[in-house]
């Protein structure tokens, strides 16, 4: 795009033609996911790669049957306490972005920036570095069959996932929506088919596994935490509407009726899951297999097993691309309040698509699959992301102290938020003070190391930064095509 096509972008009239074409293009594409159903989109969104990977790290925690499907249901339960506050959050301030406003709104600017910071660099990259690994393993666990298929073809495959998925988002809002689509209509296939089989094996008396089913159980604090941060993860995105508050149709009735109802039915399929799981395998067996549903299909649905790793990649990367799809909103949100570098809060003139946050995502995920294995991934990530749902379930304590003019279509009782947050810190605390590790402490120092930033470029503002930032910025704009996010929101 030459200079003469970006000033004419940029002048008056055109900007505020394009902006108003932009601004109905963008709403059009959310309209995609928000009309179909809220609870849709939290099933569709809660289940991904998280109930292929996370039993066999449970299980590895508690060390039997039964903790290990108490633990899934604790999960639940948490995850439906954890959204309920998010519904009095979401309904008492309707603005997109997640945590973000109300981290902002209750205790101002810093935790608010130092959440954007870690979603930026830590917790979204790394999630979508998480279901492109496990995309990765079950993509290649058929080519090995009886052995682990190398790291290098895992990681390949996921860095090859994160590069389709990075492409197809930054050109077509459009095309990212068929796809998800697609992709979630081919997860729920295989949930049912898995759920299916099991209850058709436990009615022809497969029940040997559930016998004895806490005996030699390996129970302790740092265990349980561990087991739910995997368990948890696999619930990971029970916030996700929180993020699409400002594009939600009528979110005073369906944000609290899409958790309600959409959290409880994830539950009852991942028990349901891991029970059919167990009907097939013993404990030392799910623990010993390399992907968990390929080797339930080796057993149940042979020769037809393929469908399983193949049906599976598909929920995958479906899980990958709604991660994709939405990771601009809280970078636009943080861009408003200036606690983001410019360009990575731009759209697409051409594409109405947020490319530059899109293709930051992807780039930092792709740095995230090179060191680390999945269970050391969601460990981290887990840590981090439950510091800022502790603290942002606090803010709605806070805040029904603080702010007691605001109106609150939702009014959950207090005891609920006091739990979740007392489980939180517990969650982030645990594993801490009964098995520390360096890389703990190592994280909580990357977050609180956003306040250099924070200091340099958002509070003072200094001008040496500025005199950096503004030539890189003008030319990744003209380079991209993007203009500014606040232009098509106004």
């Amino acid at each position: 795009m030459d200079e003469d096509n970006v000033r004419k972008r940029k002048g008056k009239d055109t900007r505020e033609e394009d902006g108003q074409s932009v601004q109905s293009n963008e709403s059009q594409a959310m309209n995609l996911q928000k009309q179909a159903n809220g609870i849709c989109m939290i099933v569709g969104t809660i289940i991904g790669s998280g109930i292929f990977i996370s039993p066999k790290s449970v299980l590895a925690n508690v060390g039997t049957v039964g903790p290990c499907l108490t633990i899934w249901a604790a999960c639940g339960v948490l995850a439906t306490l954890g959204a309920l506050c998010f519904a009095e959050l979401g309904t008492m301030i309707t603005k997109s972005g997640g945590e973000y406003p109300y981290l902002m709104e209750a205790f101002g600017p810093i935790p608010a920036y130092l959440f954007s910071w870690t979603s930026l660099l830590v917790t979204k990259p790394s999630s979508f570095a998480i279901i492109c690994l496990s995309f990765g393993e079950y993509a290649s666990a058929p080519f090995y069959p009886g052995c682990d298929p190398p790291q290098v073809v895992i990681k390949c495959l996921a860095a090859a996932a994160i590069v389709v998925i990075t492409i197809v988002n930054s050109l077509s809002v459009k095309l990212g929506s068929y796809l998800q689509n697609f992709l979630t209509a081919a997860k729920m296939i295989i949930v049912t088919v898995i759920i299916v089989s099991g209850i058709v094996l436990l009615a022809q008396g497969k029940t040997d596994n559930f016998k004895d089913s806490f005996k030699d159980s390996t129970i302790s604090i740092s265990s349980i935490s561990l087991a739910f941060y995997n368990g948890l993860w696999a619930y990971d995105g029970w916030n996700q509407l929180n993020y699409i508050t400002e594009e939600l149709k009528n979110p005073y009735r369906n944000l609290p009726l899409s958790i309600i109802i959409g959290i409880p039915l994830v539950t009852v399929c991942y028990i349901l899951m891991n029970i059919s799981y167990f009907t097939v395998m013993t404990s030392t067996e799910l623990l010993q297999s390399q992907a968990v549903a390929v080797t339930f299909g080796d057993r149940v649905l042979y020769p037809a097993s393929w469908i399983v790793p193949l049906f599976v990649a598909f929920s995958t990367m479906g899980s990958a691309n709604g991660t994709c799809f939405t990771a601009g909103r809280l970078v636009y949100v943080a861009g408003r309040e200036g606690h983001m570098l410019k360009v990575l809060s731009y759209i697409s003139v051409k594409r109405l698509t947020p490319a530059p946050a899109i293709i930051f995502y992807g780039v930092i995920a792709i740095i995230y699959i090179i060191p680390a294995d999945i269970e050391t991934l969601i460990n981290y990530f887990s840590f981090a992301v439950w510091i800022f749902y502790g603290l942002t379930v606090l803010a709605l304590i806070v805040m029904r102290f603080t702010r007691r003019e605001i109106k609150r279509p939702i009014r959950i009782p207090i005891v609920i938020p006091v739990i979740v947050t007392f489980v939180s810190f517990l969650l982030v605390l645990a594993p801490i003070i009964s098995a520390p590790e360096w890389a703990y402490l190592y994280c909580v120092v990357f977050i609180l190391s956003g306040l250099i930033f924070y200091v340099l470029f958002v509070h003072f503002k200094f001008h040496w930064a500025q005199k950096i930032s503004k030539p890189v910025t003008m030319h990744l704009q003209m380079l991209l095509e993007v203009v500014p996010a606040e232009e098509v929101t106004e």
